[in-house]
């Protein structure tokens, strides 16, 4: 999860993000032109709304995978606190904004919307992490 693939576990980690990350874009592009050109209802709905959310879920998975072939343990514990970190983010976000959603009337967040902004704290808690230890 570094910028430069330095061992064969990143490397790997790399090409199986990267496979999962078009899978999303490519099942996210039509399931898109779909619901706007003719607007599915029922089962087909559910299953076009759902296809891009797999290769997320498999995002998760070579995370989880990453973390466990990783050998340098100094590496993975700071993958793991920048995933942490990521979590925190994104936990405080949606929960501060849930709240001003229901008390103060302001605008509805997409939930599809969090996992992206799990990715941004990520990287700036990786950023954090890393000054840490210079």
């Amino acid at each position: 999860m570094l910028c430069k693939a330095t061992n064969p576990a990143q490397r790997r980690f790399f090409a199986r993000f990267t496979v999962a990350m078009l899978a999303y874009v490519l099942f996210l592009l039509p399931v898109v032109w779909g619901f706007v050109h003719f607007r599915p209802t029922g089962v087909l709905a559910y299953v076009l709304a759902v296809l891009p959310a797999l290769p997320i879920v498999a995002m998760l998975v070579v995370i989880g995978l990453y973390l466990a072939e990783e050998k340098d343990e100094f590496v993975r514990n700071l993958q793991i606190q920048a995933l942490l970190g990521g979590i925190g983010g994104i936990l405080a976000v949606v929960s501060v904004w849930g709240l001003l959603e229901d008390f103060a009337h302001a605008p509805r967040l997409d939930l599809f919307m969090a996992y992206p902004l799990f990715w941004v704290f990520v990287g700036i808690s990786t950023a954090v992490v890393r000054m840490r230890y210079r």
